[in-house]
């Protein structure tokens, strides 16, 4: 028994029958809105993250992030030549 993962596919009922999952409308506009935004150019990771902050009003992330950054930076820049200006800041 396969379940069914695109729409038009038919699979196995429960009670042993199968089922046909019916295809969606081309001009439906759920569609057509799909795909208007497939085919927008990808944005990058610092705009995706940016939205989602924006969108879902999660400001608090925002200091968790620079943090995280800052500690890399510095993890980074301590294998380099400039290590020993940076122990000098602890």
């Amino acid at each position: 028994m396969t379940p069914a993962t695109i729409r038009g596919d038919t699979f196995d009922n429960s009670d042993g029958g199968s089922k046909t999952v019916p295809m969606a409308d081309e001009s439906s506009s759920e569609v057509s809105r799909f795909r208007r935004d497939a085919e927008r150019p990808q944005t990058g990771i610092v705009r995706e993250f940016w939205d989602f902050l924006r969108h879902n009003k999660k400001w608090w992330l925002t200091p968790i992030i620079v943090v995280l950054l800052l500690l890399g930076i510095l993890i980074v820049l301590s294998g380099s030549a400039a290590a020993p200006f940076i122990y000098t800041l602890f």
